[in-house]
């Protein structure tokens, strides 16, 4: 199989997992926020923050046996502008809040037949790539370029405590076991997991599935000939990229990404339908219809700027312990926030 194909294979397989997973749990960090700040409930934030801890140890462990270079990721890159990650995060927090989820959660919801969702995507899709190459772009450049900082090494806590003189091994498991290890303390702590095991297991397989993105495409899919980007789970501009393949597929060729969208939907369809949940949702009032709209809108720009959304930089990114991650999700938090408690906190 070519590394092209195992992509794919791989990533559409990946997204099926994903998918069956997040159906099956309710995975959403959108939701659990909400449960957290208006109900005091905290067993969906719990397992948010177990799946981070599981991507975060299986990532950097499979850094340290080098089946994994972090520091090809996007997220490491040599640069990255300080107003636009933490900015982009505000704007894609606010949007995920709007819309009552993110791209990951609408397409989950758009496999059980909740067509509200499908707004929220094609919203999303294009205003990314309106952000990426479209009408938005030249903004976008002209602000990343007069707010962009440069770095000697990739940006990373990991790449930082080795620059130092850390030996890399440490360097990496170090920070892998003190903030896994107190994201796990946590979870067990406030979701009381232990009366719903299958839940902890389901939880913890999401954070398998990111190291599983990162190990696919940095090195079972690994070509010399026909390199391919080193990517994990992200639903920003895939969703713009999957809507552009299915208007122009002549030509082109499903990338992970792309092959991930896909899977996802599948797997929470195939999920939904095995567990009697399918059910066609639309809109019941116009501000509903405006709020999938706008949130739809500020996801894709706003998960652009941030380089990546609440699965992208909140999971993968932050598996990689890049600091541009820890900016966007802090962003992407604060968002967030604004929609519950701040002063423009809008009517639900």
């Amino acid at each position: 199989m070519s590394a092209q194909a195992m992509v794919m294979w791989g990533g559409l397989a990946l997204g099926v997992v994903f998918g069956v997973l997040a159906q099956a749990t309710a995975f959403c960090l959108t939701g659990g926020l909400r449960e957290w700040w208006s109900k005091g409930q905290m067993r969906r934030i719990g397992g948010f923050a177990l799946a981070l801890a599981v991507a975060i140890l299986a990532t950097q462990i499979l850094a340290v046996a080098g089946l994994v270079e972090p520091a090809r990721s996007l997220y490491l890159q040599a640069s990255f502008s300080w107003l636009l990650v933490p900015l982009g995060g505000v704007l894609f927090g606010y949007g995920m809040m709007l819309a009552r989820g993110c791209g990951a959660r609408a397409l989950v919801l758009l496999g059980e037949g909740n067509l509200r969702s499908l707004v929220v995507l094609l919203c999303l899709g294009i205003a990314a790539h309106a952000a990426m190459g479209g009408v938005l772009a030249p903004v976008r450049v002209a602000v990343a370029e007069a707010t962009t900082i440069s770095f000697g090494t990739p940006p990373g806590l990991a790449e930082w405590l080795s620059s130092v003189g850390l030996a890399e091994t440490l360097a990496r498991l170090i920070p892998a076991l003190l903030l896994g290890g107190l994201l796990i303390l946590i979870a067990l702590r406030i979701a009381d997991f232990h009366r719903a095991r299958a839940e902890l297991i389901a939880v913890a397989a999401i954070g398998l599935v990111i190291a599983g993105g990162w190990f696919l495409t940095g090195h079972l899919a690994a070509d010399d000939f026909d390199p391919a980007p080193l990517q994990s789970l992200s639903f920003v501009a895939p969703v713009g990229d999957a809507i552009q393949y299915l208007m122009l597929a002549t030509g082109m060729r499903v990338d992970f990404g792309v092959a991930v969208v896909a899977g996802v939907l599948a797997g929470a369809f195939l999920a939904a339908l095995l567990r009697g949940r399918l059910e066609l949702r639309g809109f019941e009032k116009p501000g509903q219809l405006v709020r999938a709209m706008l949130g739809g809108v500020l996801m894709g720009v706003g998960g652009v700027l941030a380089l990546g959304c609440s699965i992208g930089q909140g999971l993968s990114g932050l598996s990689t312990l890049a600091l541009s991650s820890f900016l966007a999700a802090a962003g992407i938090l604060l968002g967030a926030r604004l929609t519950v408690h701040g002063p423009i906190k809008l009517a639900d």
